[in-house]
């Protein structure tokens, strides 16, 4: 087993907030038993919630070697139908060392995969735990997704240390959520910038939370000002707020701010996570080498019998800059992604989905807002009915305006600068 987790009975492994209490030993017999269930080499979908069920059947698939791609159990019939057609689950044969699949922006349904294997996994979960100083008295809630990456790599850190697991898919806007938390003495929260700016008018530095110890923060940029704000309160009240950066291409994280400098550096992502390396290309663009880059993408069935197409080096997309101390921090983006809420959206593809309502739009995008614009009255309701349905993100995600026409160059193409102008 990947995390050898019968080593940590009796301790528990789990506690969900239906009230189930789960020893190691008791997830470690119920995955063994799923595992035989299981073809070595053959493609399996997992429709994840933040439950027992979910965590046994991915955990099953790592011990029975069947390359598992995790999914949103809420995502919309017709997206997974999609999918299975794509991917064939059940009867793709894929290559020996992949283990895992996750969807590159899982907001915009696209078949897109990253392909992991069990080193990337092991690998990534390892850096984690010795930089958070992760040990079996952690109690960790989960407030993002397990098909998530920075969801899932919350869930293999601490099961590789023998830490207690509040199960929950509960979000922060139920009491019920605070409850379990304070019942259970959660010792860290996690999330993704618009978690924390939500929380942080929710008044979140004001609550009585004396068990929480650790907070961390990824899936996108974080407001310097509130990072600093959420750091300077974090250091007066004994307690860590852990700035970090990753892409799912990493398996889950690539960087963390150290603590010790976080004040002074709230503005940088940090410096690489340990095992891994940060360089800077001729034109700015952030390349990380490390143990968790993935094998690569695949966009059908056959990709999944594909090798090792990265060899351990990842060109992140992102442009950056690097300190005298060797501190980096992200200026801009090369391609046309934004997250929102911590799920990477590509632009074009949520153009491609608008094309059902219109073939005269465009799309351009800030972190945590995607400005669509079109040339025909009325159609506000129909887009934002159609990308919260497809996206399964809230309706706030998304502004409609419409303009006179679709600025495009002599070519024809779409003059996304022009846009990005009108959104500033």
């Amino acid at each position: 087993m990947i995390f050898n987790i019968n080593i940590y009975d009796p301790r528990l492994a789990i506690i969900a907030d239906d009230g189930t209490r789960l020893s190691y030993a008791e997830p470690a017999a119920r995955v063994a038993a799923k595992a035989r269930e299981l073809q070595k080499g053959v493609l399996h979908f997992c429709l994840c919630k933040n439950d027992v069920s979910s965590i046994v059947e991915y955990l099953a698939c790592l011990e029975a070697e069947a390359p598992v791609v995790l999914l949103d159990a809420n995502k919309d019939a017709e997206t997974i139908k999609n999918l299975r057609k794509i991917y064939q689950p059940g009867i793709t044969q894929c290559h020996p060392d992949l283990a895992v699949c996750l969807t590159t922006s899982g907001s915009t349904g696209s078949p897109k995969l990253v392909r992991l294997t069990k080193r990337n996994i092991f690998a990534n979960a390892e850096s984690i735990a010795e930089y958070l100083q992760i040990d079996d008295n952690e109690r960790p809630i989960t407030m993002l997704p397990m098909y998530y990456s920075y969801g899932l790599s919350i869930i293999n850190s601490h099961l590789l240390k023998g830490a207690t697991i509040l199960l929950t898919d509960k979000t922060y806007a139920q009491r019920e959520f605070w409850n379990f938390l304070k019942e259970n003495e959660a010792t860290s929260m996690s999330g993704v910038p618009y978690t924390w700016e939500l929380l942080r008018r929710l008044r979140f530095m004001r609550m009585e939370l004396p068990s929480v110890k650790t907070m961390t923060q990824a899936g996108g940029k974080l407001n310097p000002d509130i990072a600093k704000e959420y750091i300077q309160w974090a250091k007066a009240n004994d307690k860590r707020f852990i700035v970090m950066y990753g892409q799912t291409e990493a398996t889950a994280r690539m960087s963390y701010l150290p603590w010790e400098r976080a004040e002074e550096k709230y503005a940088s992502i940090g410096i690489a996570i340990p095992g891994g390396e940060f360089s800077l290309a001729e034109n700015g663009e952030l390349i990380y080498k490390g143990e968790n880059v993935s094998m690569g993408y695949a966009e059908c069935a056959k990709d999944l019998q594909k090798g090792n197409e990265n060899h351990g080096v990842l060109h992140t997309g992102d442009v950056a800059r690097v300190d005298e101390d060797g501190f980096y921090y992200i200026t801009g983006r090369k391609k046309r992604f934004v997250k929102i809420w911590g799920n990477r959206c590509n632009l074009d593809q949520i153009e491609q989905i608008l094309k059902q309502v219109t073939t005269s739009c465009a799309c351009v995008g800030v972190d945590d807002k995607v400005t669509v614009f079109v040339t025909q009255e009325g159609l506000e309701k129909d887009i934002k009915d159609l990308l919260v349905a497809k996206t399964g993100l809230n309706g706030r995600a998304f502004e409609v305006r419409v303009i006179d026409t679709i600025p495009v160059n002599n070519s024809g193409k779409i003059q996304y600068p022009v846009l990005e102008k009108m959104i500033e």
